[in-house]
């Protein structure tokens, strides 16, 4: 399982934490996000569109 709690260091002006959405997609599917409780899916598509559903 990659190691969340570092993103990669990336140009980025504002500071803002970068992922990739493959290496948060273990086997390639989708992956489980928690919020507050809630837990959304994040899957990404044949045509390389992400989904995040509730």
């Amino acid at each position: 399982m990659p190691d969340l709690s570092a993103p990669r260091a990336q140009d980025n002006p504002e500071d803002t934490a970068v992922y990739d959405a493959r290496d948060l997609i273990v086997n390639g599917q989708k992956a489980n996000i928690v919020l507050d409780g809630q837990t959304y899916t994040l899957r990404i598509t044949r045509a390389g569109k992400l989904i995040l559903t509730k």
